[in-house]
This record gives C-alpha cells, sequence and structure tokens, in this order.
C-alpha cells in the first residue's frame, strides 16, 4: 500500500540520510563492529550534516523541526542501512526531549550545542544490576550535600555508555518516596567518583557500546539537577511514549526489509530443480510475512501521525512496541529459515538482522510490561 505521512520535504531529507549513511557509516561500519564502539568523527559528521537534534529550536544549534516526521525517516535509513551501532536515535529521539523540555535556559545553553554538533554524546542511565523495569527497586542515590548532590551506585546496559559525554541518571533523592522519590541528574564526562565499567559483550548491535556505569561519591553540582526534585517518575513516564514508538518504527522496518531480502532470496536459490519460491510452503511463508507487514506498517503510521500532531497516548505506544518488535523477532526466525544453512552465516544480511534485533522485545520496557500497561488500561 502506497504510504501517505510524507511529503516531498520528508523524502528529500531520506536522500540525505542515505547519502550520509554510504559516505560515512557504511565504509567503516565492518571495522566498528570488530571494535565494538563506533568513531566519535561519525557523530561529528552527523552534527555538520544536521542530523542530531533536528528538534532542538535553532537557537541552540538544532534543525529547529519538531516534526516527528522526520525522526521517522532517519529511523527507517539506519534500520534498512543495519546499523544500529550508531545510535543517532537514542540521542536525538529519547535523551532529546529531556534536554528540551526539562533544562533550564543556562542548562540549554550549556549543553544543547554540542549535542546538535556531535561533539557531546549523550545517554540515559536507568537500569541497574537489580532494577530494569521497576522503578521502585533502583537503588543508585544522591544525597544533599547543600551545593552539590553526592552520588552514589551503578547502572548497568547502558547505550552509549563509553562514548556519552553527558549521562541523565535516574537517582534517588528522598529515600522514603519510593518510585516518586527519584531525581534526574546530569552527570558529565571526567567528574571525579564516575567511572565506566567493561563494554559489554552483547550477541548482537556489537559496534554499540554498552557499558556498565559507576559512581563513587561523585559530586554533582546542584545546577545539574534536570527537571523537578523527585520528579524523575513523571518525567520518565511523559517520554517513554516517544521512546517506545521509536523502537516500533525501527521494528517494522527491519521486519519489511528482511521480508525484501528473503523474496529475492527465494525467487533467486532453487532446490529439487527449481527456484524456492515455486514452492507453496514458502509462498503461504512470504504471504503471511508480507499480510503481518501492511497491517503492521498502516497502525505504525497512524501512530507516527499522531504522535507528530502531539496525539498519541502510552497505551498506543505500547501496542505499537510489542506487536511491531515481536513481528520483527518473529519475521527474522522464519526468513533466517527460509534462507537455510545461509542464513546461519553472518555475512548475511539476515543472519546479522536476527542477532541485532533480538534486543528489541526488551528495552524500552519488555513485552510483558507493554501488555501489563495495555490491560491495566482496560481492566483498571
Amino acid at each position: 500500500m502506497q504510504r501517505r505521512i510524507y511529503d516531498a520535504d520528508h523524502e528529500a531529507f531520506r536522500e540525505t540520510v542515505r547519502t550520509f549513511l554510504a559516505k560515512e557509516v557504511l565504509p567503516h561500519y565492518e571495522q566498528w563492529e570488530k571494535d565494538g564502539i563506533v568513531s566519535r568523527d561519525v557523530w561529528r559528521a552527523a552534527g555538520r550534516q544536521g542530523l542530531l537534534g533536528l528538534a532542538v529550536p535553532e537557537e541552540y544549534g538544532g534543525g529547529g523541526n519538531p516534526d516527528f516526521r522526520y525522526a521517522a525517516v532517519l529511523a527507517e535509513e539506519f534500520t534498512r542501512a543495519g546499523v544500529p551501532g550508531l545510535a543517532i536515535g537514542l540521542h536525538n529521539d529519547i535523551i532529546g526531549p529531556y534536554l528540551t523540555s526539562l533544562a533550564t535556559e543556562e542548562q540549554k545553553r550549556r549543553w544543547l550545542p554540542g549535542f546538535c554538533s556531535g561533539e557531546t554524546i549523550t545517554a540515559i542511565a536507568m537500569t541497574e544490576p537489580g532494577a530494569g523495569s521497576d522503578l521502585q527497586g533502583i537503588r543508585t542515590s544522591a544525597e544533599d550535600r547543600g551545593d552539590h548532590w553526592l552520588l552514589n551506585g551503578s547502572k548497568t546496559f547502558i547505550s552509549n555508555g563509553i562514548l556519552a559525554d553527558l549521562v541523565v541518571v535516574v537517582a534517588k533523592t528522598t529515600p522514603e518516596g519510593g518510585a516518586h522519590g527519584l531525581s534526574l541528574l546530569v552527570v558529565e564526562r571526567g567528574m571525579d567518583g564516575f567511572e565506566r565499567g567493561r563494554n559489554l559483550d552483547k550477541i548482537g548491535q556489537k559496534s554499540q557500546d554498552t557499558a556498565e556505569l559507576f559512581f563513587h561519591d561523585v559530586r554533582v553540582p546542584k545546577e545539574n539537577l534536570l527537571g523537578e526534585l523527585d520528579g524523575a517518575f513523571v518525567h520518565l513516564m511523559t517520554n517513554l511514549a516517544q521512546e517506545r514508538l521509536a523502537i516500533a518504527m525501527a521494528a517494522i522496518t527491519a521486519a519489511e526489509h528482511l521480508l525484501e531480502i528473503t523474496t529475492r532470496y527465494v525467487k533467486e536459490r532453487e532446490a529439487f530443480g527449481r527456484p524456492l519460491a515455486k514452492l507453496q510452503h514458502v509462498r503461504f511463508e512470504i504471504a503471511e510475512m508480507a499480510t503481518e507487514c501492511a497491517v503492521t506498517r498502516t497502525f505504525l503510521d497512524r501512530c507516527i501521525t499522531d504522535h507528530a500532531d502531539g496525539a498519541l497516548d502510552h497505551v498506543h505506544a505500547s501496542m505499537a512496541k510489542w506487536w511491531a518488535t515481536e513481528l520483527q523477532k518473529r519475521v527474522a526466525d522464519r526468513c533466517l529459515q527460509l534462507h537455510g544453512g545461509y542464513g546461519y552465516m553472518t555475512e548475511y544480511p539476515v543472519a546479522r538482522a536476527f542477532t541485532d534485533g533480538r534486543i528489541q522485545t526488551i528495552y524500552g520496557g519488555t513485552t510483558e510490561i507493554m501488555k501489563e500497561i495495555i490491560g491495566r488500561s482496560l481492566l483498571g
């Protein structure tokens, strides 16, 4: 079905993104996968190309365009290129809104120019060894010491953890407050007591630096409190819809791209003297995946449009997230199977997509958490 959510300006931006990927990313990506981290140079290149801070006001160096459809184009092209290691979506769509909506004027002038130029890479640190989706389980704490917070604790599975210059840390500032006693503190590279642990060895997304972070008596200036004191729970809930939509956008694009690759493969690959595409089972598999992708794409495009209009709620974002990521996982498995032994070879895109995409049903809120959110909205 012809998509109707983009206009000529969006498509022109798509060409800009494709040119950037072809010039600055794809020639180096294999080396980044081996290194376990991308180059800082590519972040600066993305900044020069205007791909960072799309929605950040122009006065701070951003694109000044709040139309979320540009972010959707960026997510689609990065997914089709198979380069999830360069976490620009995390930077723009997940962390960016915290800085633009919660930061004071002084904080915006201090942080946003580097955010948009690629000189300042960002991360958000919420997950801990003993706490993921359950915010009440967070143990990292910040003690009020008058002119600063004294931060102690640890975080894990932090995307951009090694490269990050600016880390938004979720910490307990009122111990008896539970989930409503949490605040967002911005920790900057070079602060005494801020240490990075291992660059974690994952089954996929090898070039995406995912790290452990440690905080030992880190003196965080009072002016680095982001948003309201003890307001992290509300701030996090406010931005989760966009985070989950961003993950869902990548998921449906990945599923569609895998379907395209596999459709071509079964037309060319022969078994028993004829193309795989002539086998009824294969045709049925392709037909089922194509239908599931088309139906899911229609819903996702509606969610993108609603979010661009400020109308997407957290329930529908949760629906989009769990459904699209589970579809991606299912399609990746079926497409790998249709590739046979070649699907198990890392030189084939389907093999990397299988491992790269497995995290999608986990981060940003697991499938089970998404279902719980939806169920509670319907049943109380």
